[in-house]
């Protein structure tokens, strides 16, 4: 048995099924482990989703912000903005269940036996494991719960842009949610930067990756993370491990076996988004 942790697929579904073709995944057999943002940007969302419940429990996925974002258009009344690709999602027959499928992910998956966690884009600094874990679950239960909508009709938004324990409500829930599944820059006292998202060395003064904070302040298990395309997997510390490398922009979808730590990459059939 394996297990295998997969970067951001984002609808690339032909990528996707060569790729478990590559490391002749096996359900039943092996694991698979998905970094969040299955859909958008991508052509064929539906049979993305399709293949991972397949997989029943040998896949386990984490949200991302793409995720969500169905979601938030489904669930909270949002119109769809014009990049995004899931209306074959949206059209479907069973879209109520795929959007109750999805309200049942977590932000974060831990295997203290593999030494690994994984997070769409990354847990900051400013939490342990433990206060990570426990507010992941206070936001999944919102999302799980009967006042869903609520949350989805006021999820988008960059305030408040830093942590305070005294949050309370949908204020709370935003903020956790936007550490969990759109944190890329940040500085010392916790504080967001949502405006960069392309190389380090032009981030703006006082903002740092989240990871090279995390670093100081490391976890016990390897940290896995995706959503950040530009890194284009690199973060130079082999305890924080990015893999989303861009299939959707044109470049490739990449796994890693973590037994062994061994990367399995498969080239874009085409760039789009």
């Amino acid at each position: 048995m394996s297990t295998y942790a997969v970067g951001d697929i984002q609808g690339c579904y032909e990528e996707f099924a060569r790729l478990l073709d590559r490391i002749d995944f096996q359900t039943g057999r092996d694991r698979l482990w998905l970094l969040g943002d299955l859909i958008n940007r991508g052509p064929d969302n539906l049979s993305v989703v399709r293949r991972v419940r397949e997989m029943g429990s040998s896949a386990v996925t984490v949200l991302g912000n793409h995720d969500l974002h169905f979601l938030a258009v489904h669930r909270g009344g949002h119109s769809p903005n014009r990049s995004d690709t899931f209306d074959d999602l949206l059209t479907s027959p069973r879209v109520d269940d795929i959007s109750d499928w999805y309200r049942q992910q977590p932000f974060i998956v831990r295997d203290k036996v593999l030494g690994y966690a994984m997070v769409h884009a990354g847990i900051p600094h400013l939490w342990k494991m433990r206060k990570a874990l426990e507010l992941a679950a206070e936001v999944e239960e919102v999302i799980r719960g009967s006042t869903c909508e609520q949350y989805f009709r006021e999820l988008y938004g960059n305030e408040p842009d830093r942590w305070k324990e005294s949050w309370d409500g949908m204020e709370r829930w935003r903020v956790v949610t936007n550490y969990f599944t759109r944190m890329r820059l940040i500085d010392a006292d916790g504080t967001l930067d949502f405006s960069h998202k392309g190389a380090l060395e032009d981030a703006p003064e006082g903002f740092s990756p989240w990871f090279s904070l995390r670093a100081e302040e490391p976890l016990k298990q390897t940290l896995l993370f995706g959503h950040w395309a530009a890194l284009e997997g690199h973060t130079d510390d082999d305890r924080i491990i990015g893999l989303d490398t861009g299939c959707v922009w044109g470049r490739s979808l990449t796994c890693m076996r973590l037994e062994d730590g061994r990367l399995f990459s498969v080239p874009s059939v085409k760039r789009q988004a």
